[in-house]
């Protein structure tokens, strides 16, 4: 298995189901990608949103925030001075911080449908799927929509103004807004890489458990809630090709999620960076 295609397909995972499914998504895909390229007032007004942030942050440091169970064993309030992306249902550690993200992302449809409220009510610029514009205020300023792209090889992009991929992970599409931010350094926390549950990635299972092993929260996906298995392989796959990118332009980005199974990223401890 060579090239690109094969290593981010296992062949036991490739069924008919799966590529009909993909054929569907592109379908309905359409017309969303139409109207992210015209010149309509909604994607005209989103794309000066997103220019605002266009190297904003030159030369600086952030944290992208995972959401693995990791986080219940660090001292988050080491990083409360940082600026930071918070992730999905990140909001589900407020109670338990004393800061709140700079910035938040999600992309996954089954998040932002089953948890839209909850995600429109926060208060820090928010990166969402443009896909699901119908079910968010277009009229908030902190609502920014990025546009994911369905292409079968994962490319890092350096503008989110276009289509990106997404890697198979948000975390994937946060590394990519970071650069367009023009961060130098990202330090990536609760990135465990690790899941309990297992089976064939990219299924959508309705959550059977009454507690949630996978995330830092019991209630992350909450039981009779739907979500997706993930796939490792094609994180893995599009985790090279951001660290690729980022040493090309002379920026770095380091794992400092403890006891972090992904080992693609330069490892640094948390506690010697943010002490």
């Amino acid at each position: 298995m060579g090239n690109s295609l094969t290593k981010r397909f296992r062949v036991a995972e490739i069924s008919p189901e799966r590529v009909y499914q993909a054929g569907l998504r592109r379908i309905k895909d359409f017309p969303h990608k139409l109207l992210w390229k015209s010149a309509a007032l909604s994607s005209t007004k989103n794309r000066e949103r997103l220019n605002f942030y266009q190297d904003r942050h030159s030369g600086e440091r952030c944290v992208i925030i995972g959401n693995g169970p990791s986080l219940k064993n660090m001292d988050l309030s080491l990083i409360k001075d940082e600026i930071t992306f918070g992730m999905n249902r990140i909001y589900l550690l407020f109670s338990e911080i004393d800061f709140r993200p700079t910035y938040f992302v999600s992309v996954n449809d089954l998040v932002l449908k089953q948890f839209a409220a909850e995600i429109s009510a926060l208060e820090m610029p928010k990166f969402i799927n443009w896909n699901l514009r119908s079910v968010y205020d277009n009229l908030d300023p902190k609502t920014i929509y990025i546009k994911t792209s369905l292409d079968l090889k994962d490319r890092f992009s350096k503008d989110i103004c276009r289509p990106i991929c997404s890697g198979g992970t948000v975390t994937y599409i946060a590394l990519q807004i970071a650069f367009f931010m023009g961060f130098s350094e990202v330090i990536l926390i609760g990135i465990d890489h690790n899941f309990s549950d297992k089976g064939v990635p990219n299924t959508i299972e309705l959550r059977k458990d009454a507690v949630d092993k996978n995330h830092f929260h019991p209630q992350y996906f909450p039981e009779g809630s739907k979500w997706q298995l993930p796939d490792l392989q094609r994180s893995d796959l599009a985790y090279f090709e951001a660290r690729k990118a980022y040493e090309k332009a002379g920026r770095a980005i380091f794992d400092a999620t403890v006891e972090g199974k992904c080992n693609v990223f330069l490892k640094k401890d948390y506690y010697s960076i943010f002490n």
